[in-house]
């Protein structure tokens, strides 16, 4: 199973469909509180349609419960300012996908951290700031998960 890990996610549609990709790819999707939302917000809700039930989802209330919990894990950070492309990684069962808020990313502090294994992006036509989240979470997952072979699907 892959794990893909929202930091701080503050915009409720793009959590909402976070939340029906991994009810259909069978990731693990973690969020990393402080949210800007509730988790019964009505947008969320509605962008999750009816796949809410068909995802697993864990709340943590900071970092360090989700290191409890993924590591020792690989952990890609998905930053515009890498210099890997998220195609150029072998990925594995039980790697981890993260990424940061809407407006600005991963912060230092995370791109940094010793627990990551690399800083990974996504590229772009220059001048382009960044891709929606709820998008970039797509491609990285579904090329993942096609490198493992797609287990479980039809």
């Amino acid at each position: 199973m892959l794990h893909l890990v929202f930091v701080n996610p503050v915009i409720p549609p793009n959590t909402g469909n976070a939340i029906r990709l991994s009810a259909v790819t069978g990731a693990h999707l973690h969020l990393v509180e402080p949210l800007g939302f509730s988790m019964d917000d009505a947008n969320l809700r509605r962008a999750g349609l009816d796949y809410h039930d068909l995802a697993t989802v864990t709340v943590h209330p900071d970092l360090d419960a989700l290191w409890n919990v993924v590591l020792p894990a690989r952990v890609f950070a998905y930053t515009a300012g890498a210099t890997t492309r998220y195609v150029d990684i072998a990925y594995r069962d039980g790697d981890v996908l993260m990424f940061g808020t809407e407006p600005s990313g991963l912060p230092d502090e995370v791109l940094h951290d010793e627990r990551v294994t690399e800083r990974l992006r996504i590229p772009m036509i220059p001048g382009r700031r960044s891709l929606n989240l709820a998008n970039s979470a797509s491609i990285v997952l579904y090329e993942a998960w096609r490198q493992l072979g797609f287990p479980g699907a039809q």
